[in-house]
C-alpha cells in the first residue's frame, strides 16, 4: 500500500482540471505515473487515483479503447506462433502514431515526467498473457522469435532468429568453393551457361553441409562463415577449417547434428568434425581470427633445378617479410593494393627432377601461390625469383590452421 501511496501523492500534484470532459481508462490514467511506483499494473495505479480524483473513465480519449484488446492481441500471436518450433520469444508493437502524439500532449499538458509509453505496456501485458498461453518464456536479450504486433491492423508479424551451427570442415575434392557460388551471367536465375542452375560449381562445401541440415530444420536459406577460405582447386586437409552455418528461419530449432555429420562424411567431397549449436557472437569470432596455416604445395620448375639449389632457395624465404601486389587473378574482384605478409617457414620435403613439394608456414591472408611462382614480379620476393627460374603451381592444399586446435 505504501507504494500506491506514492501514486496518490504524486496524483494530488496534478491540476486534473487540464483534462476537460476527457476521459482515460484505468490503464491510461495509472500509466501516467507508471514509473512512480513498482510492484502494481497500470490498472492498478488508475483505479487507486480515480478514488480520490475526479477523473472520467469512459471513452478514453487517450488509447480509444486500446488497452481493452490486449487479449485480441495476445490470441493473434499464439495463433501465428503455433507452426514454429521456439524456446523463448520478444514481443514488441505498433501503435496508432495518433495514439502516442495524444499522450505526448497529455504529458505536456500535465506536466509529468514519471509516465510509461502505451508501447511499453503493450508489450509487456501481451508478453505476460502470450507467455501463459504457449508456456514459453520471455528474452529481452536474444529470443528465439520476436513478435511483432500492430495494433492499428491487427495484424502479427514473426521475425525469426537464425539457427548457427558451428564445425570444422575438411573439404577432400579438388574443384568445388566453400560457398555457393552464383553464376556471374545471371545472378543465380539459371541461363545457357550456367545450365540452368543458377551457380558456377555444381555444388560447394556450404551446401553439402547445408542441405541434411535445412531437410531437418526447415528455413529459407542458408550462409557459411569462414575462418577464412581456400582456392576452388585447393583441398582443406589436416585439422580442418572452423566455419559456422547460419540458417534463416528454422521452422525447428531441434537438430540430430549426428545425422548431419553422417550424411556430409558419406558425400566423399567434405568431411565435419565437432558440430555443435553456436551464436551470432561465434560467427564475429570465426571471421575475425587471423591464424597462420600450413600448406602442402607441389611445383613444376620450368627447368631442373638441384635439390640443393632448392633447399638454399626456400631458406631465402623463411621469416621473410613479403611484399604482395593483388595478384593478377584475382585482380576483377579485389582492389589494386600492396599486402605485406609473413612468410613463418618453408620446408622441403622432396625434391628431384623439375618438381619439389614444400610445406609453407604463412601469416593469414597470404597468397601463398604467388609466394613461390611471384605472380610476374607482384610478389617479391618469390621462390622463383630466389632461384631465378619460373615455376608452376600444380597443387596446393591446406593441411594446418594454427588457430589453436
Amino acid at each position: 500500500m505504501m507504494d500506491l501511496t506514492f501514486v496518490r501523492d504524486a496524483a494530488a500534484m496534478v491540476d486534473w482540471s487540464t483534462l476537460g470532459d476527457r476521459g482515460l481508462c484505468d490503464a491510461c490514467l495509472g500509466r501516467l505515473f507508471g514509473k512512480v511506483a513498482h510492484g502494481f499494473t497500470n490498472p492498478e495505479r488508475g483505479r487507486a487515483i480515480r478514488e480520490e480524483r475526479a477523473v472520467r473513465d469512459a471513452p478514453c480519449w487517450l488509447c480509444g479503447g486500446l488497452m481493452t484488446e490486449i487479449p485480441k492481441f495476445a490470441d493473434l500471436a499464439a495463433t501465428k506462433l503455433a507452426a514454429w518450433d521456439y524456446r523463448t520469444f520478444l514481443v514488441g508493437s505498433k501503435v496508432d502514431p495518433e495514439v502516442a502524439a495524444r499522450e505526448e500532449v497529455l504529458w505536456d499538458e500535465l506536466g509529468l515526467s514519471q509516465g510509461e509509453p502505451i508501447k511499453s505496456e503493450i508489450n509487456r501485458e501481451v508478453g505476460k498473457l502470450l507467455g501463459a498461453k504457449t508456456g514459453r518464456d520471455a528474452d529481452l536479450k536474444r529470443p528465439d522469435i520476436a513478435v511483432h504486433v500492430d495494433t492499428q491492423y491487427d495484424v502479427v508479424e514473426l521475425d525469426v532468429a537464425p539457427l548457427f551451427v558451428y564445425a570444422r570442415y575438411r573439404k577432400l575434392s579438388r574443384g568445388i568453393p566453400q560457398t555457393r557460388w552464383p553464376c556471374k551471367r545471371c545472378r543465380g536465375k539459371g541461363c545457357e551457361r550456367c545450365g540452368g542452375k543458377g551457380k558456377m560449381y555444381e555444388t560447394s562445401v556450404e551446401e553439402i553441409v547445408a542441405t541434411p541440415l535445412m531437410a531437418q530444420v526447415g528455413g529459407t536459406g542458408h550462409a557459411m562463415h569462414g575462418m577464412g577460405r581456400e582456392d576452388v582447386d585447393a583441398r582443406m586437409l589436416g585439422n580442418g577449417r572452423p566455419f559456422v552455418l547460419e540458417v534463416s528461419r528454422p521452422r525447428t530449432r531441434t537438430v540430430d547434428l549426428a545425422v548431419v555429420a553422417a550424411a556430409v562424411n558419406e558425400s566423399g567431397l567434405a568431411e565435419v568434425e565437432g558440430l555443435r549449436m553456436s551464436t551470432r557472437e561465434e560467427v564475429l569470432a570465426v571471421k575475425e581470427d587471423r591464424a597462420d596455416k600450413t600448406y602442402r604445395v607441389l611445383v613444376r620448375f620450368d627447368a631442373p633445378v638441384d635439390p640443393a639449389k632448392v633447399n638454399e632457395g626456400v631458406g631465402g624465404l623463411a621469416g621473410a617479410r613479403i611484399a604482395q601486389r593483388t595478384p593478377v587473378r584475382v585482380s576483377h574482384r579485389r582492389a589494386d593494393l600492396v599486402r605485406e605478409r609473413v612468410v613463418k617457414g618453408v620446408r622441403v620435403v622432396r625434391a628431384e627432377g623439375g618438381e619439389a613439394e614444400l610445406l609453407v608456414t604463412a601469416e593469414a591472408g597470404t597468397y601463398v601461390k604467388e609466394v613461390l611462382h611471384g605472380d610476374g614480379g607482384r610478389t617479391v620476393p618469390s621462390l622463383a625469383g630466389i632461384l631465378g627460374v619460373g615455376c608452376e603451381v600444380l597443387e596446393l592444399d591446406v593441411v594446418r590452421i594454427h588457430d589453436g586446435v
